[in-house]
């Protein structure tokens, strides 16, 4: 397996300091009288995962002085745009998320 990418890394971190929505399967046996494992039960439950303050504190520390500069050079227009469409971001990466959930719950 090779290492993950330096994106990848940031998006995990990212996923782990806000929080999100996880799936949790679990799956019942029963052995019938031939010694065959068969499926009893099959519950799916979604879980919520607290925002992580270590991983915000590790976030700020890696990736904050890059987003600071970045925002510093920007006009009030321009900060005012970019909060719109991170907020557009945000929305539509919940709706993504409720949708996968809904889809993989229909299995």
């Amino acid at each position: 397996m090779s290492e993950p990418s330096e994106d990848q890394v940031k998006k995990a971190l990212i996923k782990k300091a806000v929080g999100y929505e996880a799936k949790e399967e679990i799956k019942e046996f029963i052995i019938d009288e031939n010694g065959k494992e068969i499926l009893a039960k099959k519950r799916i439950t979604k879980k919520h995962v607290s925002p992580d303050l270590a991983a915000m504190k590790l976030l700020l520390e890696r990736y904050g002085l890059e987003f600071e500069k970045s925002l510093e050079n920007m006009s009030d227009a321009e900060l005012f745009e970019e909060k719109n469409r991170l907020l557009q971001l945000l929305e539509e990466e919940r709706k993504n998320a409720n949708r996968k959930m809904q889809t993989s719950d229909k299995v």
